[in-house]
């Protein structure tokens, strides 16, 4: 989670349901209050779609049949909303809306038994109290690690328990996921098609295992709250360089996991690992939200009671005595930028070996990409650069923004300017994030302009 390690997606999973549904739901685009409702329906997807769909799949009991009803809820906002305004309480409309249709779909099967009845008396009890004040933070706080818990069953494979839980948990779109991952879109598309199949025939209950389990699914839940936290770190898609929010709710998770395994270091050290990101957010931008550099960035702005619980959390993960983990090692490394006063204070050669133990203990291209812009930092950007090369004659990092990026600035300080600007250009044409293609863009601005040859 360093300026160039955040393989985080955007965008929501209700993207096409908003933008296709709309057209039929509310007609043309130029109608003001079909905007509004576009707009209103985008933003509390976003929000709370972990919410509804955790509050539906406790209701159903069914991960797949609950994000289809509440995508049919999107839907019926688009039709409803324009012509009646938008809700006080938008996402307790959604999930009422999507509650109704589940008991339609059982009535319509004739399976009126005592669970519909019960359903039903729920579903009046909710009606009457939707207010400002439907959420019950805790039990939204149940719901959510419920669902993380089930996406991450050990039923499913490791690569669709994460992809399942970035998509409903983390309202990531499957092109956003296979960015993440460096994999085809259809690939991600057809995990989660058999990620939900797999749990609907496997009947897995809607609850949080019993502690004796937790272990089986560790690895898979801190992982993709690892990659729900890098989302709002450094958005792959969109136009925002931070979301806030998507770490803030990450960093809640983590610590809620961390509570119910307080004997598992890394659960303890992702907290820490999410504490010292999270003190920079403040700094991170200037007021019209385009993105300050680390090396630019007013320090005293940087979270001290932050970094302090930071410190805290990863204190904790070492007096449990096993020995720092992957998470540990990336907070450790964090915890040398949260310490330091300044970029040339930064202990660089601790960094490097922190990086160089990740390295051999969790390997990945992305982690040696990081190395390289430590060593950079540490004995100069000729030596970095041949880490590099090496990661570009590999291939590993095909069509990642950040190799030409990093690239390109190893060739600027080594005044290789005409060279520097080719690998710039291309990190802008492979990000998707129009804040990093900005910032990119003003780089290569700033670059010497390329030598005009004499005229003849």
């Amino acid at each position: 989670m360093t300026e160039t390690d955040a393989p985080g997606t955007g965008g929501t999973a209700a993207d096409a349901a908003v933008g296709t549904a709309g057209d039929a739901a509310v007609g043309a685009a130029a109608d003001p209050a079909a905007d509004r409702a576009r707009r209103a329906v985008a933003a509390v997807w976003r929000i709370e779609s972990a919410r509804i769909v955790a509050t539906l799949t406790r209701f159903v009991g069914d991960v797949g049949q609950a994000e289809d009803l509440a995508q049919e809820a999107l839907v019926e906002a688009l039709r409803q909303w324009p012509a009646e305004g938008v809700p006080n309480n938008p996402g307790a409309w959604l999930t009422a809306v999507a509650k109704r249709r589940a008991i339609d779909g059982w009535r319509r099967r004739e399976r009126l038994d005592e669970r519909y009845a019960a359903m039903a008396h729920d579903l009046e009890r909710d009606g009457a109290a939707v207010s400002d004040t439907f959420w019950d933070p805790d039990t939204i706080d149940d719901d959510i690690l419920r669902l993380i818990f089930v996406s991450c069953h050990p039923v499913l494979s490791r690569e669709a328990q994460i992809a399942l839980t970035l998509r409903i948990v983390g309202g990531l779109g499957s092109e956003e996921i296979a960015r993440a991952f460096l994999v085809p879109t259809a690939t991600v598309q057809q995990r989660i098609v058999r990620a939900k199949k797999t749990l609907a025939a496997a009947k897995v209950p809607f609850e949080v295992p019993e502690p004796n389990e937790y272990a089986a699914r560790l690895t898979s839940v801190l992982q993709v709250l690892y990659l729900i936290f890098n989302e709002g770190y450094l958005p792959a898609a969109g136009d925002e360089w931070v979301r806030p929010d998507v770490s803030a709710e990450a960093l809640r998770l983590a610590r809620m996991v961390a509570g119910l395994m307080p004997r598992e270091p890394e659960a303890q050290s992702l907290v820490a690992l999410m504490e010292f990101t999270a003190s920079r957010f403040a700094a991170r931008t200037a007021r019209d939200g385009t993105p300050i550099p680390l090396d630019e960035q007013d320090r005293s702005r940087w979270d001290r009671a932050q970094i302090g619980r930071g410190q805290a959390a990863l204190a904790r993960a070492d007096a449990i005595g096993r020995g720092r983990g992957a998470y540990g090692l990336q907070a450790a490394i964090a915890e040398c930028h949260a310490v330091a006063a300044s970029v040339d204070d930064t202990d660089w050669a601790r960094i490097v070996l922190l990086y160089e133990a990740l390295g051999r203990l969790a390997p990945s291209p992305v982690v040696e990409l990081n190395r390289a812009v430590a060593v950079a930092m540490s004995t100069g950007p000729a030596s970095a650069l041949r880490i590099v090369d090496g990661l570009v004659a590999s291939g590993k990092l095909a069509g990642y923004a950040p190799l030409p990026a990093v690239r390109g600035e190893l060739l600027r300080r080594l005044g290789r300017i005409g060279e520097a600007r080719g690998e710039l250009e291309t990190a802008a044409r492979l990000t998707g994030n129009e804040q990093e293609r900005a910032s990119l863009l003003a780089k290569i601005a700033a670059l010497a302009p390329p030598a005009v040859p004499p005229a003849e």
